[in-house]
């Protein structure tokens, strides 16, 4: 009996998972490229993306995080750019 079970279940599977997305096909997704999402972005938020690798660059330079500050370094260069965008994310979600 173990044998037509698990026959079963294969077939179970096989169904799930190639006939029931045909069954159930929504409508088709607008594809967009990524050039034209670059295309719609605002100066505003091209400068953030540009400042946020340049300061912890500019900050890896300054302190040597490879010479043993590397602590200090994640305090001052990397948790900096990481709260600003969070703050950012919030307010963006905030105001849709």
């Amino acid at each position: 009996m173990t044998g037509v079970s698990e026959i079963l279940v294969l077939l179970l599977l096989i169904t799930c998972i190639l006939i029931l997305p045909r069954m159930f096909k929504g409508k088709p997704v607008k594809k967009t490229s990524s050039v034209n999402r670059l295309k719609r972005l605002p100066v505003k938020i091209r400068f953030t993306i540009v400042l946020s690798l340049i300061y912890p660059i500019a900050i890896a330079l300054y302190l040597k995080p490879w010479n043993g500050n590397l602590i200090s370094y994640i305090y001052y260069g990397i948790i900096p750019v990481f709260l600003i965008w969070a703050i950012a994310w919030i307010l963006a979600g905030r105001k849709k």
